[in-house]
């Protein structure tokens, strides 16, 4: 009977060991800007919830798109630009949202629910907002600067650092020469691939997420970057300013979506609906430091925070200013300029 006893003991602890095994820990796969959250916050919400975080990045809205549509990837929560997102609406790559599974939707500012690209949040919800201009450093620039001009400027050789990105490349020549930056007038790009070409000798380098970096370490005068890159480095410094161009600009927004074939739409549901509340925003944008389009959020940020990053200035940014959009079928005019800029001497 002990016999007997024991082996069915063993056979339990066995049994319980396989089927321990086969429980596989829930997951959620994201796709994310690089350097573009605040990676405690992966730690703190597998730890809230038992979801498993496994993240992976990009560095321009072009590579992911490439990656994504692969159809090799198991991504669920991806973080596109506007034009990005008008484009997966229009294949059919993202899910409608079911905004009951984000009751902290209701924390957005209204200024975001109609927004051109996705109006009322059907297939997207805001992240971050803001802004293309120019960076520069005071002690190494003592003219008031204004214009995209400055950066086909001679005396800066060298010294000027520009974005490693077609379309914020080509918006700042566009803008210059009067341009929409959607443009689908050939002519019109092949003038600003010129321009390009033509400032390429005064270029130190074409760069990312490093010109927080090359900017604090004195390597450049001035740089084309992103708002929030620009803050942050204001921060930590007030030998820099910002400014965004008369001409205008591209002002921006990156939202959150889930693929349409996502294998884990109910964990995606909650990393989002985690990433809308008021405090896990705050811990976010004291790292981003870009333009936070949630109230509560905002509200949380310490007066020298909520002064450099404001509210939403949608009517000032109107002015001169767009949105970039999809240009569809005529995206392979915007790539072989882009290439022929590339490999031009």
């Amino acid at each position: 009977m002990k016999k007997i006893f024991a082996f069915i003991m063993a056979l339990t602890l066995i049994t319980m060991v396989f089927s321990g095994c086969g429980r596989s820990q829930k997951v959620v796969n994201v796709y994310n800007w690089g350097d573009y959250i605040n990676e405690e916050l992966l730690d703190d919400f597998e730890k809230e919830t038992g979801i498993k975080v496994v993240y992976d990045m990009f560095a321009t809205n072009e590579d992911m798109w490439a990656k994504f549509t692969q159809g090799n990837t198991d991504y669920d929560v991806i973080f596109p630009s506007e034009y990005i997102i008008e484009k997966m609406i229009r294949e059919d790559r993202i899910a409608e949202l079911e905004l009951s599974k984000l009751p902290n939707i209701k924390n957005i500012d209204p200024a975001f629910s109609n927004l051109e690209f996705d109006p009322g949040y059907q297939y997207s919800v805001p992240y971050f907002w803001g802004s293309v201009g120019i960076i520069y450093n005071k002690n190494m620039v003592d003219e008031v600067i204004d214009s995209w001009s400055v950066l086909w400027d001679e005396k800066y050789a060298q010294q000027i650092l520009m974005m490693d990105s077609q379309r914020d490349s080509l918006m700042v020549a566009l803008k210059l020469l009067g341009y929409s930056m959607n443009t689908k007038n050939e002519a019109e790009l092949e003038e600003a691939k010129a321009l390009l070409i033509k400032q390429k000798p005064l270029v130190l380098a074409y760069v990312g997420d490093n010109v927080k970096d090359l900017m604090k370490q004195g390597e450049a005068a001035m740089a084309v970057c992103w708002s929030g890159e620009a803050y942050a480095i204001m921060q930590e410094s007030d030998d820099f300013a910002y400014i965004v161009p008369k001409e205008g600009t591209n002002y921006w927004f990156d939202n959150i979506v889930i693929a349409k074939n996502a294998p884990h739409k109910e964990e995606a549901y909650q990393f989002i609906n985690f990433l809308l509340r008021g405090d896990v925003g705050k811990k976010n944008t004291d790292y981003i430091f870009y333009g936070t389009p949630n109230m509560a959020t905002y509200e949380l940020l310490d007066d020298d925070s909520k002064e450099i990053l404001g509210r939403f200035p949608f009517e000032e940014l109107q002015k001169n200013s767009e949105i970039f959009k999809d240009p569809q079928e005529f995206i392979h005019k915007y790539n072989q300029i882009w290439t022929e800029f590339k490999i031009a001497q």
